[in-house]
């Protein structure tokens, strides 16, 4: 489960130390943790201990409670438009694999710092035929160019910390003891933008995004 850290002026969101997937309890205490956060704003990282930032979806526990899949769809996406638009620069500080909704969650964030000589940022949806929903796609193509979001979404490709960075899908790719470091400076530097206006500013530049992650169609 998530823990809650603090690094000077910066909050740092611990995801856990296995593949802290997204588990109906698990985006409760994430989202308890965020009601902390948001009581006094200054910035957040969020990062692991583990070697998996998050493998996303909780698949198995979906696959025991089938009758449930919209709302847990629904919780997901609610999760993400959070983060989007959290009145604070966000980090992710990814130490390993990031996959399918785990990446996702990183895409949410305003920046992401990746492990460069082990671990994939992967969407692996195509390969297990798991199409993405409309709020998802939404997400994806607005944080990624064209031509990224389209490879990675049909092909399914694994790119490494290197490559995340050369394509933009990471701002920077550091040696693994740096991951945590260099994202809480990126943060500690933005520190004074946090408030109410800056979540209006994340709001509207995403009004589509949001509307599409909020809505009841999977």
């Amino acid at each position: 489960m998530p823990t809650l850290d603090r690094h000077d002026d910066v909050h740092v969101l611990d995801l856990g130390d296995d593949e802290n997937r997204l588990h109906p309890e698990f985006i409760t205490e994430a989202n308890a943790l965020l009601d902390e956060v948001e009581k006094n704003p200054t910035a957040l990282v969020t990062t692991a201990t583990g070697r998996h930032y998050s493998l996303g979806l909780d698949l198995d526990w979906l696959g025991e409670h089938p009758e449930e899949r919209t709302a847990y769809v629904a919780l997901v996406q609610q999760f993400l438009a959070r983060l989007l638009t959290l009145p604070m620069v966000t980090v992710a500080a990814v130490p390993g694999h990031c996959f399918a909704g785990g990446a996702m969650v990183s895409l949410a964030h305003d920046l992401r710092v990746m492990r460069a000589d082990r671990g994939f940022w992967c969407l692996p949806e195509a390969d297990i035929g798991l199409p993405f929903t409309p709020g998802m796609s939404a997400l994806i193509q607005s944080r990624l160019t064209p031509q990224n979001a389209h490879e990675a979404m049909v092909t399914a490709r694994r790119y490494g910390g290197a490559e995340a960075a050369e394509r933009h899908i990471v701002d920077h790719a550091v040696p693994a003891e740096e991951v945590l470091p260099t994202a809480i400076a990126l943060a500690k530097a933005h520190t004074g933008k946090a408030g109410a206006g800056l979540g209006t500013i994340k709001a509207r530049l995403y009004p589509q995004v949001l509307q599409a992650l909020r809505s009841a169609e999977i």
